[in-house]
């Protein structure tokens, strides 16, 4: 294992001191390991909290600031943030507004989120939550009961992010939240595992000659291994499963995604394969992503993420934004 880390087990504290010094415009908490904003929330907006294992950076924390989330709760690696750092985060940014929760569906996730939304609420904050459950590779895995939360998770925490810093109240976020969800769909391919520092070698075996067709952002099987093959060749495998499961016809929000290892002219090289067949689907690309913004750690790999958009969202979408993960219009 071959990685720039110091110690395996202060992997995250050393990250979260990094990430202070690259970027005081945000406030970390090391003790509690969440990121803030460094100003407090305005009186009266709704907060945006989110957060998950560490080793998916840039998300969550890269996407903390201004037309995003205000907290973002970092787990150790592939490991959900605790109950009590995501009740700590909540009552810190609730600013009268109420508190909304974007969860990505990991059983930990899900059960942690759920027992600090019911501890705040005995503290007179008001909580409501969303569970992303977009990929469609798998009903069921290792992590999950139904669907994981992937790709959706970056385009819904911009989109409700620009609806609370417009004045929103708790429950039109909510529901724009449920609907965002609701109309994105992703599919993802690994070329290689990831290596998780605390474990010094890759998560799971995959020969040269072999790649993960559907994996999880944690190393998860996904739908079967085939043979390794071009880029031509796999663009279908990530828009097919996505056209079949969804109507994706008209206006739509599109990332492509890299896990971490792949580099961009290969994500680009892959989007020129992909971009015929979403018009062939009649997916209409109103805004697009190309890059790193939900990662494995150092998989190579990538992910398609379509979330179908009407003119609401495209708005939302445009607003302002500054995160380090994130920013135009700021």
């Amino acid at each position: 294992m071959k990685k720039f880390i110091n110690d395996p087990p202060d992997v995250l504290a050393d990250a979260l001191r990094g990430i202070q010094a690259a970027h005081p415009e945000q406030r970390v908490d090391p003790a509690s390991r969440i990121i803030y904003r460094a100003e407090p929330t305005r009186s009266g907006k709704v907060a945006i909290v989110s957060g998950g294992g560490s080793g998916h950076e840039p998300l969550h924390g890269g996407f903390v600031g201004p037309g995003m989330l205000d907290a973002a709760a970092a787990g150790e690696v592939f490991t959900s943030p605790t109950p009590d750092q995501v009740l700590e985060a909540t009552k810190t940014v609730d600013a009268g507004a109420g508190v909304l929760h974007i969860v990505k569906n990991y059983t930990g996730d899900v059960l942690n989120f759920e027992m600090a939304a019911e501890l705040a609420a005995a503290e007179g904050v008001e909580v409501r939550a969303v569970v992303v459950n977009d990929d469609v590779a798998v009903q069921d895995s290792t992590f999950t009961a139904g669907r994981r939360g992937v790709g959706t998770t970056v385009i819904l925490e911009k989109l409700v992010g620009a609806a609370a810093e417009r004045g929103d109240d708790l429950e039109a976020v909510h529901a724009l939240a449920e609907r965002v969800n609701a109309q994105g769909r992703s599919m993802g391919v690994a070329l290689t595992s990831c290596t998780v520092p605390a474990a010094g070698k890759p998560t799971f075996d995959l020969p040269e000659d072999e790649m993960e067709v559907g994996v999880g952002i944690h190393g998860e099987p996904g739908r079967h291994r085939v043979p390794l093959a071009t880029a031509r060749e796999i663009a279908p495998m990530l828009v097919d499963p996505i056209a079949h499961d969804l109507d994706v016809s008209g206006p739509a929000i599109v990332l492509l995604n890299g896990l971490g290892g792949t580099p961009l002219i290969e994500l680009y090289l892959l989007y020129a394969e992909v971009a015929p067949l979403l018009e062939k689907a009649g997916v209409e690309v109103a805004r697009l992503l190309v890059g790193n913004y939900i990662t494995s750690l150092d998989m190579a790999g990538a992910s398609l993420t379509v979330v179908k958009a009407d003119d609401e969202m495209l708005d939302l979408w445009d607003a302002p934004v500054s995160t380090p993960g994130l920013r135009w219009g700021a």
